[in-house]
């Protein structure tokens, strides 16, 4: 009688997860095999594709011009995750220890309910050189003349911080929220600064929730299109405004799906990283203390 309880138990679980297996498969796996197959593949004389093989598309991406824009679009991932970082840290921190989490949690998610554009458009309302910025700077007296804030890489790693911040605020808090901070007086009774508390017993104990925010804001940005194309100028071309001309304009598919396949393979080889690093962190833990929580 168990048996067929768990046989019918089985049956269950498959038939549960088959909508998610249909919705993975036909709105990722057979997009990214659509991708892959058209990189592959000659481009048409009229754009598009023929269907012969080719690997020119691979061969062009040795072009000096596609090396400086996806340095430039490292560049700017990197930067602007590393900032995105050093402000969510302190934010989920003091979110973990005040009593008021939830009201500052709620503000946190407030600029998911406002679409992404118009967020996007509000910085060029507040950056432009007719914008807000101006307007304060000059009614003070700093400036004689309005100044052009946008159109730089400044301007497009400021615009990825403020709307990343969020995704990395959010794991780092949830990780935060469950440490011990009675770890943190110990190690000061101990003799340790409070910085010193902070960097080798808070951070090492959170390092999962860092690798979720670094992997949350690095991979979008690093894939980003719209803030660079509506905020940046031509020190902030990244691969994602290459992949929208070649598909738009010249109409060279397989060359935009070469570079979507680098790009892909890029966040694909960051989340490996982080598994790879979870996983390692966390056999660490149950090395150290091998009982858990049996004492």
């Amino acid at each position: 009688m168990t048996k067929v309880k768990a046989h019918n138990h089985r049956n269950y679980g498959e038939l549960y997860s088959a909508p998610l297996g249909i919705w993975l498969s036909f709105f990722f796996v057979i997009p990214v095999g659509i991708v892959l197959l058209y990189s592959v593949l000659a481009r048409g004389a009229r754009g598009g594709i023929e269907w012969e093989l080719s690997l020119e598309a691979f061969r062009a991406l040795g072009n000096p011009v596609f090396a400086r824009v996806a340095l430039n679009t490292l560049w700017i991932a990197f930067l602007s995750t590393l900032i995105t970082l050093f402000l969510a840290l302190p934010c989920a921190y003091y979110m973990a220890r005040t009593p008021n989490n939830t009201n500052l949690l709620i503000l946190v998610i407030i600029p998911f309910w406002v679409n992404f554009l118009i967020r996007v458009y509000a910085w060029i309302a507040i950056l432009g050189r007719e914008g807000m910025l101006n307007d304060i700077l000059l009614s003070l007296g700093f400036l004689d003349d309005p100044v052009q804030f946008l159109f730089n890489s400044p301007t497009v790693i400021l615009v990825h911080v403020y709307s990343y911040l969020p995704y990395a605020i959010l794991p780092l808090y949830s990780t935060i929220e469950k440490f011990d901070f009675t770890l943190l007086e110990a190690g000061r009774d101990l003799g340790a600064t409070h910085f010193q508390s902070l960097s080798k017993i808070l951070l090492p104990n959170v390092r999962p929730g860092i690798f979720a925010s670094v992997i949350f804001t690095f991979i979008p940005t690093f894939g980003s299109y719209a803030i660079p194309d509506l905020v940046g100028g031509a020190d902030s071309y990244m691969l994602g405004n290459i992949i929208a001309n070649e598909l738009l304009r010249t109409r060279n598919w397989p060359l935009a799906s070469a570079i979507s396949v680098v790009i892909t393979a890029v966040t694909s080889i960051a989340l490996l990283g982080y598994f790879l690093l979870q996983r390692r962190a966390t056999a660490a833990l149950i090395h150290l203390d091998p009982g858990g929580s049996q004492g």
